[in-house]
């Protein structure tokens, strides 16, 4: 797939889940993810997507999961497997060091940060698709983790919803390179409009121009 050359006024960079638990050493779900991490040179691609981002002019939204407390699946009829887990583990607890930014990936003015997300999909329930209609954005591009869930769940909402999807494949992870695979190689084709390396997205994104 080839990515467009993007407009700065119709897309938006969207960073998901950028907490502690998932990012940093000592994070509770860090090392399922550092062996793919360190395979794709994760944060070196997060920093480097970020800093190409806002400084063609890229609204910046971060995309969070929603911080885990005690009991917040008691009452829930239903709750997936994958909730039930991040809740008994308390996943990016609320109020803890793994439910904070990753000190390189915290919201900087001007960003915005959206409503908490509970499932995978950072639009289900949140106001994500208020925030970038909002900001007249057509456009986004996705990064951060997992590849195969919220990366995922998310992309494929923002698809549905009629945006154009560009998912970068060495600016996320998974907790193994076969969960990678499938999200890039054979579930990603199905609603992405580009799958691209961060390289090949750096290429795409316009140059600043000075004032």
């Amino acid at each position: 797939m080839t990515a467009p050359l993007y407009d700065p006024t119709r897309t938006a960079l969207l960073f998901v889940d950028p907490y502690n638990d998932f990012l940093s050493e000592g994070g509770k779900l860090w090392p399922q993810v550092a062996p793919v991490a360190a395979s794709v040179r994760l944060h070196d691609n997060l920093r480097a997507v970020v800093a190409a981002a806002r400084a063609a002019g890229l609204p910046v939204i971060v995309v969070p999961h929603h911080r885990a407390a005690p009991g917040d699946y008691e009452r829930w009829g239903h709750p997936t497997p994958y909730q039930a887990a991040s809740g008994s583990v308390q996943v990016f607890a609320a109020g803890t060091w793994g439910g904070e930014w990753h000190p390189d990936f915290a919201p900087q003015p001007g960003d915005l940060v959206a409503k908490e997300h509970w499932g995978s999909s950072g639009f289900a329930n949140t106001d994500l698709d208020f925030l970038l209609k909002q900001c007249g954005i057509t456009h986004v591009v996705v990064i951060g983790l997992l590849a195969n869930t919220c990366i995922e769940g998310t992309s494929r909402f923002a698809a549905e919803l009629g945006y154009h999807v560009t998912l970068v494949t060495d600016a996320t992870a998974a907790f193994s390179q076969e969960r990678m695979r499938a999200a890039h190689e054979f579930n990603g084709p199905t609603f992405a409009h580009a799958i691209v390396s961060t390289r090949e997205l750096l290429e795409r994104l316009p140059v600043a121009v000075a004032p």
